[in-house]
C-alpha cells in the first residue's frame, strides 16, 4: 500500500491529524446539564474560549488541523431579535441549541458563540487568526444538501440573493430553483406520540405549526408535505439540477476526466451554464476562504451530484491548491468517483476501517479482517480519513462502543498508523469522554449536538479555562499522554507515508504462539522502517515469536543480521530482529491492549 500521488492530492508529506471540536461545547464550564436546559441554565462555549493556551495544547497533542464544527449560523431556539435575527420556530428545530446541519445564514456565524452577538463575525475572524498564529489550519462545515426551513441571510454580501429568493414556486422543479416544491400544498409539522419540541416546555412559537406554502421537499429527500418525525424535517433539500425522475439537467464530464487535475476541471467548467445552486455554494466557499478558512468538511456529499463537486472543488483549488477538502461519503462504490471526478482530498473510512475496528473491540470480528480493507483501498488509501470518534457516532469510550477508553488504545494505534491517510479525533476522546449524558433531544452514547450541555471529562481537562488537565483523574491523564505520544509520532514519521505489508497471515499459520487477537504489519520508506504490533485481547498477554517473511524482508531492503527494535511510544520495550537466510524473527512479549511501534 503506497501513498498515491493523485491529481487532487494534498501536498502533505507527513501525516495530517484533524482535531474535530464541537465549537459550542468546547469552552462551556457549566456542569448543570439540565435536560432541555436553556443557554442560561446549561451554559455555552464561545469563540473566545479558544485561547492561545488552549490552541497550543491542542497543537501539542499532535494536531495539524482544527475542524470547528457548527460555526455557520444555524437555526436555534434563542432570542436574538435585537441583533436583527428572527426567532426560529421550535417545531422545526431539533433540540434547543439546534442542529449545526440546519444552516440558516451561510454568510454569518452562530450568535451563541459570540461574547457580543453583534460582533460575532469579527470574533470568528479573530479565532481564525489566533488559530493560524498557533500553527494550526482551520476547517469548517459546508452542508450542501440542505438548509434550514427558515433560511434567512441577514448579512449577505452585496449582490448575493438568498436561497429560494428567485424560485418559481408554482412548479415542483425548475433547473435554477434552489428548492423542490410540492405545488398546491402546505407544510405540516411532523407529529409523534413520544416527542414534543423543547421536551414539552412552553414557547410562544411551539404550536405545532410552521408557515410554508407551498411545502418543500425535506432535506433527506422526502416529498411529503407532512414528513415523518424521523425525516430531516428541520431542513429542505437543495436542487442541483437533478430532475425529480433522477435525470441530470446540467453538463456532464467527458470520459477520462477522472485522470485530470483540478486545473483541467476548472477549465472545463469555465463559461458553462450551471444551475443557480452551484454558483451559490461556490460563492459561499470562496467567501470563507477570503476570511482565512483553510478547508471544508462537506456534509453528506454523496447526496449531491459528483459533477457539482468537480465544479465546486476545482474552483476552491484554483484559489488555494492546498485547501483541505474532506467529505462525508459512505458508499464504497462511489469513493473513487468523489475523489477522482469530484476532486475531494479525503473521505471518511467508516464502513470499512471504522466498522471493522468497532466489531473487533465488541468481540464480533477478528483483526485478520483488517488486511482485506487495506488491499481493497490500496489505490486510494491516502485519501481515506481514519477516525474512531466523531459527532455522529457513539463515543469510543461509551458503554455502547468500547465501554472503557483503555480498550480504544489498540484500535487507535492501528487506525493512526496503518495508512498514510489523515487521522481524526473528536474533542474529549483523548481523555475518555463516554457521552453518557441525556441532554434532552440528544440521547446518551453521543455528545449531543442539539442541546446546551457540558462535556464532563473534557471540562476536567479544561480546568476552569487553564487548559492544563488539572482536574483530570490519573487514568485520564495517562490516556491523554498516550494520544499525545501516538499522534506526535505519526505527524513526524516518514515511514507512515510509505509502504504497507501485513505480517498477519504468515504468523497465524506459523505455530509459534502468535494469537488471533494480535495484528502486526510493517511500514517503511527509504528513511524509516517500522514494525507495528497490537494486542486486541483485553485479558490475554501473549508471548511468542513473530516472523518477518522473506518477501517482506526483501521489499524492505533488509539484509541478514541483527537489528534492534525499539518502541517509539514509550521506549520501554525493546527486542531484536534477527534475519537469517532472508527471513526475520523476533521475540514478543505483549500485555493485553498493548501496542508497540518498533523502529529498526
Amino acid at each position: 500500500m503506497q501513498a498515491q500521488t493523485q491529481t487532487n492530492d494534498s501536498t502533505a508529506t507527513k501525516k495530517v491529524v484533524v482535531y474535530q471540536v464541537f465549537t459550542r461545547l468546547f469552552g462551556n464550564q457549566n456542569t448543570t446539564n439540565k435536560p432541555w436546559g436553556t443557554m442560561a441554565e446549561n451554559g455555552v462555549g464561545k469563540f473566545n474560549d479558544f485561547t492561545d493556551k488552549a490552541l497550543q495544547e491542542i497543537k501539542d497533542l499532535g494536531v495539524t488541523h482544527i475542524w470547528y464544527t457548527g460555526v455557520p449560523h444555524h437555526a436555534l431556539v434563542n432570542d436574538y431579535t435585537k441583533y436583527g435575527i428572527s426567532n426560529d420556530d421550535p417545531d422545526v428545530v431539533k433540540g434547543r441549541a439546534g442542529s449545526p446541519y440546519a444552516v440558516k445564514d451561510y454568510y454569518n456565524v452562530n450568535p451563541d458563540l459570540a461574547v457580543n452577538p453583534a460582533k460575532r463575525l469579527e470574533e470568528f475572524e479573530a479565532l481564525i487568526a489566533r488559530t493560524h498564529k498557533n500553527g494550526l489550519k482551520v476547517v469548517i462545515d459546508i452542508v450542501p444538501n440542505h438548509v434550514a426551513r427558515k433560511y434567512e441571510g441577514k448579512t449577505n454580501p452585496k449582490g448575493v440573493r438568498d436561497f429560494g429568493a428567485d424560485d418559481d414556486k408554482t412548479v415542483e422543479y425548475k433547473r435554477d430553483n434552489n428548492f423542490y416544491y410540492i405545488p398546491n400544498s402546505k407544510f405540516e409539522v411532523p407529529t409523534d406520540a413520544n416527542y414534543q419540541p423543547l421536551g414539552g416546555k412552553k414557547h410562544p412559537l411551539a404550536d405545532g405549526k410552521f408557515d410554508e406554502v407551498p411545502a418543500k421537499w425535506t432535506g433527506n429527500g422526502s416529498r411529503l408535505a407532512k414528513p415523518d418525525i424521523n425525516d430531516w424535517y428541520e431542513t429542505v433539500k437543495i436542487n442541483y439540477g437533478i430532475k425529480p425522475d433522477g435525470s441530470k439537467d446540467f453538463p456532464t464530464l467527458p470520459d477520462g476526466f477522472d485522470q485530470k487535475d483540478f486545473k483541467a476541471h476548472a477549465a472545463f467548467w469555465k463559461g458553462k451554464d450551471v444551475p443557480d445552486s452551484w454558483n451559490k455554494f461556490r460563492d459561499i466557499a470562496l467567501y470563507w476562504m477570503d476570511k482565512g478558512v483553510d478547508g471544508f468538511r462537506f456534509d453528506m456529499a454523496e447526496m449531491v451530484p459528483v459533477e457539482f463537486w468537480s465544479y465546486m472543488n476545482s474552483s476552491i483549488k484554483m484559489k488555494n491548491p492546498n485547501a483541505f477538502l474532506l467529505a462525508e461519503v459512505y458508499n464504497p462504490n462511489e469513493y473513487r468517483n468523489y475523489l477522482r471526478l469530484g476532486k475531494m482530498d479525503y473521505l471518511y473510512d467508516k464502513v470499512q476501517m471504522y466498522d471493522t475496528l468497532k466489531n473487533i473491540v465488541q468481540g464480533r470480528g477478528l483483526p485478520k479482517h483488517i488486511t482485506g480493507i487495506s488491499e481493497d483501498l490500496k489505490d486510494i488509501e491516502h485519501h481515506m480519513l481514519h477516525f474512531l470518534d466523531n459527532h455522529d457516532e457513539q463515543r469510543l469510550a461509551s458503554p455502547q462502543f468500547a465501554g472503557d477508553p483503555k480498550k480504544g488504545k489498540p484500535l487507535m494505534v492501528v487506525s493512526a498508523t496503518i495508512s498514510s491517510s489523515p487521522t481524526m479525533i473528536y474533542f474529549g476522546q483523548e481523555v475518555g469522554e463516554p457521552g453518557v449524558i441525556d441532554a434532552g433531544f440528544g440521547k446518551n452514547s453521543r455528545t449531543s449536538i442539539f442541546d446546551y450541555v457540558g462535556v464532563p471529562h473534557h471540562q476536567r481537562w479544561m480546568n476552569g479555562g487553564k487548559f492544563d488537565g488539572g482536574q483530570l483523574k490519573p487514568e485520564e491523564k495517562e490516556l491523554r499522554d498516550f494520544y499525545k505520544r501516538l499522534l506526535n509520532f505519526t505527524i513526524k514519521s516518514d515511514a507512515l507515508m510509505g509502504e504497507f505489508l501485513s505480517l498477519q497471515e504468515e504468523n497465524l499459520g506459523a505455530n509459534l504462539g502468535y494469537d488471533f487477537g494480535l495484528y502486526s504489519f510493517v511500514r517503511w520508506n527509504e528513511k524509516e522502517k517500522l514494525v507495528i504490533i497490537t494486542n486486541f485481547n483485553q485479558n490475554t498477554a501473549v508471548n511468542c515469536e513473530v516472523i518477518v517473511p522473506a518477501d517482506v524482508v526483501k521489499k524492505m531492503n533488509l539484509k541478514d543480521g541483527t537489528f534492534v527494535l525499539k518502541d517509539q511510544l514509550y521506549g520501554s520495550s525493546q527486542s531484536e530482529l534477527k534475519i537469517s537466510n532472508g527471513v526475520g524473527k523476533f521475540k514478543l512479549s505483549i500485555q493485553p491492549g498493548e501496542s508497540f511501534i518498533y523502529k529498526l
